[in-house]
């Protein structure tokens, strides 16, 4: 098994409106690329997938063996933090949105489309949600105002890698995942703890099939100049390569109803870097890896590849690496 595979269950992932649970922690300790990380299963396999959800998994079958401390991933504390949302209407914004909302940070929203909003997270105080007008396409937009006191910034903007309704309006991929991240991080303070950007998995590799055929009409080749100029921008940053997105978008659901969203059976993840996975990811938990990756330092300057996978999948995996332990 490579050294750079992660797996993390997830029973709920932090956006449930119970009793503020943990987050689960979803990076390693390390840096994924460390030739001496390695990982270790429990001896707990967790239960086939047809017991019920309340009998699954319900602890992390896999850990690294690095370290065995409790990792908290906010060890600044949420007072001290004002998280600017980019495209926190969307599939993956808005969830983020939600749970920064859950976790009590104070975020600051930036939409073409404020009704939306309105609609998706309701009447907010601006202690809490702070609700602005803009178009990342539009340099004019982004006036030095939208950005005074934000510590952080989340951009989850994007468009459909084939023409689409979503076009409408000039909503490409070459003015949305490349004009719009330069003009964007063009505008951020050098004063900013870090920018996080929700790319894609495939985006070195777009002149190569299956790559180049989700790649006509540019969609990847754009992410990549858009990951470039955040590379190149001086700013810290972490960079989130999402698989094909499942689970959602939530665009006609309340605050209650995102707050209570779960990755259904998706709920093991594998991180990797180098663009080399290949699949499917619940937009929870790349939602939850953007918010995760806020604080922890050894995600600064660093991209990561994000899959999730079902729990058979997981079970499967562990019952194989287990076989190959007892026959090597």
């Amino acid at each position: 098994m490579a050294h750079r595979l992660s797996l993390t269950p997830i029973a709920d992932l932090p956006l449930s409106i119970r009793a503020s649970p943990q987050p689960v922690p979803l990076f390693p300790h390390l840096h994924l690329n460390s030739p001496s990380l390695h990982y270790s299963f429990r001896r707990k396999v967790p239960p086939p997938p047809s017991l019920s959800r309340s009998e699954a998994v319900s602890e992390r079958g896999v850990e690294s063996s690095a370290s065995d401390t409790t990792h908290n991933p906010s060890h600044l504390s949420s007072s001290s933090k004002l998280v600017l949302v980019v495209g926190g209407t969307g599939g993956v914004g808005q969830l983020v949105v939600a749970s920064l909302l859950n976790r009590d940070i104070k975020s600051r929203l930036l939409t073409r489309n404020p009704e939306k909003a309105t609609t998706l997270f309701g009447e907010q105080d601006e202690e809490k949600l702070q609700v602005r007008l803009g178009d990342t396409r539009n340099p004019e937009d982004l006036d030095p105002s939208i950005f005074e006191d934000v510590t952080h910034v989340i951009c989850c903007t994007g468009t459909t890698a084939f023409p689409s309704r979503r076009w409408d309006g000039d909503n490409t991929p070459e003015r949305v995942d490349w004009e719009g991240v330069r003009n964007l991080v063009s505008s951020l303070p050098s004063s900013l703890k870090k920018i996080v950007l929700v790319s894609s998995v495939g985006v070195t590799k777009f002149n190569e099939l299956p790559w180049s055929v989700m790649n006509l009409f540019g969609v990847l080749k754009y992410k990549k100049m858009g990951e470039d100029f955040v590379r190149n921008s001086g700013l810290p940053y972490t960079i989130i390569r999402a698989g094909r997105l499942t689970d959602g978008p939530y665009t006609s659901y309340d605050l209650n109803t995102l707050l209570q969203a779960t990755a259904g059976e998706r709920r093991a993840v594998l991180i990797d870097q180098g663009d080399k996975l290949v699949g499917e990811v619940s937009r929870l938990v790349v939602a939850e890896a953007c918010i995760q990756a806020l604080d922890i330092d050894h995600t600064n300057g660093q991209i990561y590849e994000i899959n999730s996978v079902k729990v058979i999948i997981l079970f499967e995996m562990i019952c194989m690496y287990e076989r190959w332990k007892l026959n090597k």
